[in-house]
């Protein structure tokens, strides 16, 4: 090559390298960063239909589901015959809810045997993880003792789930020891990590007078999942209703960005506890609640 093509040959590779740089300088600053969040919907709204729930949450395009307890009785020894219908379906199991956990020491032995059950029919229908929600005591007020025995109870059904393929998660919950975010922190605190994980949800956290975004900034590393969901008060007791994604008090789009933006890789389970207009299906609900993910926040299922 003579040196005068020499250098038309260099000058095009800048020439090509300088429109490369201009086209992606061009594109949109306002486009979606990628998001390495899993999304799925929660079979709760159905209230124990949990056939109809798996049919329904496939056909509206989601690609996991969070069982609840009654599963455990329509597919009572036929774990595999779930998984066959689950993967038909194109679900993933993401999330069992095995239940509450309660925190009386002449309980426990009995409480780490169900769950530890419960998560060896979730590994063998093909599930990934096993929720647990605590049990405020009956006939006594809480105590101080008892944050720190959850935790010390959370952490030993963890080492026993972890032990058979399936990580515990812990759901913080209204009407529950984990209610206001100083309790959270301390139950998370005397909880071993490596044995106990957090499925966080933004409604609860936020009715229980905490700030969400900043939670899901604080826990990032100890979160496996995330409940998305909405809140608004109500004149009627309790004093709140769960709500779709699209109206209530929660910046459902600030904590999906802080998720995002954190590189938060886990499942996002979409979750409305029931549908408060009548001429609402759980179908619906569930429609409505994936264009909003969609559309809005630009998730993909």
């Amino acid at each position: 090559m003579s040196d005068t093509s020499r250098r038309r040959f260099l000058a095009g590779l800048g020439a090509l390298g300088a429109t490369a740089l201009g086209g992606a300088q061009a594109a949109p600053s306002s486009a979606p960063a990628p998001s390495r969040m899993k999304i799925g919907y929660a079979a709760i709204t159905w209230g124990g239909r949990d056939d109809e729930a798996i049919d329904d949450i496939a056909a509206v395009g989601f690609k996991a589901i969070q069982l609840r307890a009654s599963v455990l009785n329509a597919y009572a020894g036929r774990p595999a015959a779930l998984r066959r219908r689950l993967r038909d379906r194109h679900l993933t199991f993401a999330v069992l809810s095995s239940g509450n956990l309660r925190v009386d020491p002449a309980e426990a032995k009995t409480e780490i045997e169900l769950h530890t059950a419960h998560a060896a029919f979730v590994r063998d229908a093909g599930g990934l993880f096993l929720q647990v929600i605590d049990e405020k005591p009956k006939g006594r007020a809480t105590e101080p003792d008892d944050y720190a025995r959850l935790g010390h109870l959370l952490t030993e059904v963890g080492r026993r789930t972890a032990a058979i393929g399936v990580p515990l998660v812990y759901h913080p919950h209204m009407n529950s020891l984990s209610e206001t975010p100083g309790a959270l922190e301390t139950i998370l605190a005397a909880a071993d990590p490596a044995a106990v994980s957090l499925i966080f949800d933004i409604a609860h956290y936020q009715q229980g007078g905490g700030d969400p975004i900043a939670a899901i900034r604080r826990h990032a590393k100890r979160m496996r999942a995330v409940h998305l969901k909405n809140v608004e008060p109500t004149a009627a007791a309790p004093g709140y209703r769960w709500t779709p994604l699209d109206r209530g008090r929660v910046d459902v789009a600030g904590c999906v960005t802080a998720l995002t933006g954190g590189g938060f890789a886990g499942w996002g389970i979409v979750e409305l506890d029931r549908v408060s207009d009548p001429a609402t299906t759980p179908k619906a609900a569930a429609v409505a609640n994936r264009d909003f993910l969609t559309k809005r926040l630009h998730l993909a299922l």
